[in-house]
């Protein structure tokens, strides 16, 4: 399975922090990442991985998960708008990193819902609530007392 293909298998994980969900430097690697994933044998691997699922149309990078790079594959992308009041809107920005002429890296962040396509706010709005939570990990769903 290619690391996109995880990406679209899971739905949602991380892009290489540690957390409730799984990574996918992690994936890439084959197994726990301790410290910076640039110094991991497989380092050059998840840099590609990274690059290739930032830059797929049907994936999204947030800070989604406890603020942490968050990859969302476009299959539940309705099930996140359908919940998206549950989040504090900065955690639903898209993000990019654009190379400057410097060559630098610089992020850039496209505010919810400008980023979500008319479609998806579509299917969105047709979608069960409840069925909606029940499609995202277990983390982001509210507690008892009804926060994410």
């Amino acid at each position: 399975m290619t690391p996109l293909d995880w990406v679209r298998h899971r739905g949602i994980v991380l892009e290489s922090a540690h957390g409730p969900i799984p990574s996918l430097a992690e994936q890439v690697a084959g197994e726990p990442i301790h410290g910076s994933w640039w110094g991991h044998r497989a380092g050059h691997e998840i840099y590609a991985a990274i690059e290739s699922a930032r830059e797929c149309p049907d994936v999204v990078a947030l800070r989604l998960v406890n603020g942490k790079v968050t990859l969302v594959h476009r299959r539940l992308w309705p099930a996140l708008v359908r919940v998206a009041d549950a989040f504090p809107p900065e955690r639903l920005a898209a993000i990019r990193d654009e190379h400057t002429p410097s060559g630098a890296h610089r992020a850039t962040a496209t505010p919810f819902p400008a980023w979500v396509p008319k479609d998806v706010l579509a299917e969105a709005n047709g979608l069960d609530l409840q069925a909606a939570w029940e499609q995202l990990p277990l983390c982001l769903r509210p507690d008892p007392n009804g926060k994410p």
